[in-house]
């Protein structure tokens, strides 16, 4: 046998098809790759680095967002929207036009109204109304809209948070800020373009998918940083590998990933080089980033930060950290919003300790954008999934059942009006009456506060068109300044 024949028998039917020029498996790639292009941007501008910063569809009034998710559903009815009529009625059996043909987490559709025990007043020269509950964000109700008509689709927690972060009530779709990367790239040179933190004593229900690429290339998708020991999971160098061999060790790699990625145009070995490379940026700036020891005392003192103790606190002073270095889009999750009212999730200390908790680092990073002129361009939300009932549970229980009909949220700064209450419930706080504005309208509206039209943001997977706000959404003017 000679040398050709040898090479020849090596060849398995997989090397032929990988390798024939004009063969099926040619073919076949360079039809799905022409399927699953990016739709946002030409190739050419991402085949070094796929989060460049890309022109936006029309002028951008924002450049970034901080979401502040309290995961677990915040009860407007004891935050943000007082009701005279429930206070009334406490007690009460809710009228059955109210629940006719409405599913609830827990709650039997006999069970009976609850006033709240909590003091509303007006704040500020817009004379915006919040509960005693937010003494801090009281101090700040002029440089934010309150949202108090919100609408969602999904009761339960975890389909809730996927259906507020994705638009879709399962996991597998991108999240809001897997888009916004994907649609509009990053000014990050040696970070991530969305960074994810949490606090609160457990993960979000629904997990990692609430910031992931979904479909998308999975350089998009969120990366957690934490506040205390490395950053990042697994991003410091092995016992023995000094930088020098690390970096040789990059270099290598990456050079037989581009190899791969000039034979195959696979967008996912892009992703790889892409990761390796800001892998080794980060390790020298993620560390130095973390460390909020080299602000001032205070600014410590105004976000209620220390440095020693992982808190939203100091998640809220580091993600003005990040914005200010670029970051596209900072997502921030405080867990144990879940007010049903058995022990420790009370509508009575248990509220006021997870307020003490966020008050006043959210009110402290509106008043610092500001200071720092970075508010006008940088848009901040706050909320959760959903709200909670005007029904109790069980009344010596004093909590709430999940609600969608009608819940709270507020914006601030990105083009958005400031000092402004937009929409209003009935009289039981059960139906938003007015101006109702759906999950897909607050997605479409921040992307459009970014540049970007929420119908041409798509990218084609399996056979079809998707987008954030799937077949939905529009843009909210009356938010708009």
């Amino acid at each position: 046998m000679n040398g050709q024949d040898s090479l020849l028998r090596e060849q398995t039917r997989r090397h032929f098809f990988q390798n024939c020029q004009m063969g099926v498996g040619s073919i076949a790639l360079a039809n799905l790759l022409s399927q699953e292009c990016t739709a946002a941007a030409p190739a050419s501008a991402r085949a070094t680095n796929p989060i460049a910063p890309l022109p936006t569809h029309f002028p951008a009034k924002a450049k970034n967002v901080i979401f502040l998710f309290m995961a677990g559903g915040p009860s407007q009815l004891e935050l943000f929207d007082p009701k005279p009529e429930l206070q009334k009625f406490d007690g009460d059996v809710i009228p059955d036009s109210y629940v006719e043909n409405k599913r609830f987490a827990f709650l039997k559709k006999d069970a009976k109204l609850m006033g709240t025990r909590r003091k509303f007043s007006s704040h500020g020269k817009s004379g915006q109304v919040v509960s005693e509950c937010l003494p801090h964000l009281a101090t700040v109700v002029d440089d934010i809209s309150i949202i108090r008509s919100m609408k969602t689709e999904v009761f339960n927690h975890g389909p809730a948070k996927f259906f507020m972060n994705t638009g879709f009530n399962r996991f597998g779709r991108p999240s809001m800020g897997a888009w916004v990367t994907y649609g509009i790239g990053s000014e990050a040179n040696d970070l991530p373009g969305f960074v994810v933190l949490q606090s609160g004593p457990r993960g979000p229900r629904g997990g990692s998918p609430n910031w992931g690429s979904g479909f998308l290339p999975t350089t998009y998708q969120g990366v957690p940083f934490r506040t205390q020991g490395a950053p990042v999971l697994n991003l410091q160098n092995p016992a023995g590998i000094d930088l020098q061999r690390q970096g040789e060790f990059f270099a290598a790699v990456n050079q037989l990933n581009r190899l791969r990625l000039e034979e195959t145009g696979d967008p996912e070995i892009a992703t790889r080089i892409a990761s390796y490379e800001m892998a080794y940026r980060m390790q020298s700036s993620a560390p130095e980033l973390i460390d909020i020891r080299d602000e001032t005392q205070k600014t410590l003192e105004q976000y209620g930060a220390d440095p020693a103790k992982p808190s939203f606190a100091n998640n809220c002073l580091l993600a003005r950290r990040l914005v200010e270095k670029g970051v596209r889009f900072v997502q921030l999750y405080h867990t144990d919003w879940d007010h049903h009212g058995n022990k420790g999730t009370e509508l009575g200390g248990s509220l006021d300790k997870i307020c003490l908790e966020v008050d006043q680092p959210a009110a402290a990073l509106i008043q610092d954008l500001k200071a720092r002129g970075m508010l006008d361009e940088t848009l901040v939300i706050w909320g959760g999934e959903f709200g909670r009932t005007p029904q109790a549970e069980p009344r010596e229980m004093l909590g709430r059942d999940h609600h969608i009909d009608a819940f709270t949220s507020w914006v601030a700064g990105g083009g958005f009006k400031a000092g402004v209450t937009l929409g209003q419930t009935d009289e039981l706080g059960f139906y938003a009456t007015e101006n109702q504005v759906h999950v897909h309208d607050l997605h479409a509206t921040v992307l459009h506060q970014l540049g970007l039209d929420h119908l041409k943001l798509t990218y084609r997977f399996q056979g079809r068109d998707f987008r954030l706000t799937d077949v939905a959404g529009r843009v909210v003017e009356e938010l708009l300044a």
